[in-house]
């Protein structure tokens, strides 16, 4: 999502949507403050729509409401997208009418055409007039407008496909990260949520890998944020690179990541992890302005393997603080959580 509004327009958002934003059951945190951005700022009729029935009510909206917003009407599909298809599925559904219309209205007049063939035809008829060739000529435009209806069908076939297509690529970039293509924090959470429930299957389960780049801030520092840029993106590659399958590689925001490994053992898991930090660990990463080669981009990542029952949160956090004993033990190395 875009945003465009001047410092001074969107202050005044801001003025207006905090005392919104306290009357309801929700905290005050980012996404509650997108919800009401949006519906003060007033471009977004559909979430202002939504929001209205539940201010009418009576009702205050609470952290699972808000959250249904925010993903119905910010998230998953910018509106720019669904109005251009919206309307194509109603240019596609119109001439789809409007071809079956003209098949029916060539459709009766052929049934009529023929019912009269039956009677001219009757050689106790005294009166017949139609002829083979009037007949055959009937026939022909029978057959061209069903020919038509085709064409404009398979036409109408195309501009669906084509529009299912801009709706899954709209959804992707929704839960991609801008600057890696990784997927993002929200499609980490649909990922793990679809884990979750195949794991019950899985030989071997779920683990997952978390990891951050050591010393980042004292590269930004030294070598400026570009060049911070230009790392993250390297690490995010060799990530890529060294997953597969229903492997997920997520990049939540500044210097962190994490890798989904479904049907993956814990030790399957750690031996991923261990290639991915010598994979960075070798990499060359060059500073534009000069090409020089700078060394020691390492990484520090955290190993764990989901336990039956547990919550989404104490599988994660045990990665975490495994991710936080190999920051603590020396950085750039690998650390297997406790079960």
């Amino acid at each position: 999502m875009k945003y465009r509004d001047s410092v001074e327009k969107s202050a005044e958002y801001l003025r207006l949507a905090l005392p919104l934003m306290a009357k309801q059951s929700t905290a005050l945190h980012p996404v509650s403050y997108a919800v009401w951005y949006e519906y003060v700022s007033g471009g977004n009729l559909a979430l202002r729509a939504s929001i209205d029935k539940y201010l009418q009510s009576g009702a205050v909206l609470d952290e699972q409401t808000t959250d249904d917003i925010f993903q119905k009407h910010i998230a998953e599909i910018n509106e720019l997208v669904a109005q251009r298809v919206s309307e194509g599925l109603q240019k596609v559904m119109a001439d789809m009418s409007s071809s079956a219309t003209q098949a029916g209205d060539q459709a009766d007049q052929f049934g009529g055409a023929l019912e009269k063939c039956c009677v001219d035809l009757d050689p106790l008829n005294p009166g017949a007039t139609m002829s083979a060739d009037a007949i055959l000529g009937l026939t022909r435009n029978m057959i061209g407008s069903i020919g038509s209806l085709k064409g404009r069908l398979d036409e109408s076939r195309r501009e669906i496909e084509q529009l299912r297509q801009d709706v899954v690529k709209a959804r992707e970039e929704a839960l991609a990260d801008g600057l890696t293509g990784l997927t993002n924090r929200r499609g980490f959470d649909l990922a793990m949520a679809a884990c979750l429930i195949e794991s019950d299957t899985s030989e071997y389960g779920l683990s997952v890998l978390v990891s951050d780049i050591d010393h980042f801030k004292q590269v930004n520092d030294t070598y400026g944020h570009l060049f911070g840029d230009k790392v993250i993106k390297a690490v995010a590659q060799i990530l890529k690179d060294n997953v597969k399958g229903k492997d997920t590689a997520v990049r939540f925001g500044g210097d962190e990541f994490a890798v989904l490994l479904p049907d993956t053992s814990i030790e399957g898991a750690r031996q991923v992890a261990e290639k991915i930090r010598k994979k960075v660990e070798g990499y060359c990463i060059k500073r534009t302005i000069d090409n020089e080669a700078v060394a020691n981009i390492t990484v520090s990542m955290g190993v764990s393997s989901y336990k039956a029952g547990e919550s989404v949160t104490d599988f994660f956090s045990r990665a975490d603080a495994a991710l936080y004993a190999s920051k603590t033990e020396g950085r750039n190395r690998v650390t297997v959580a406790r079960t």
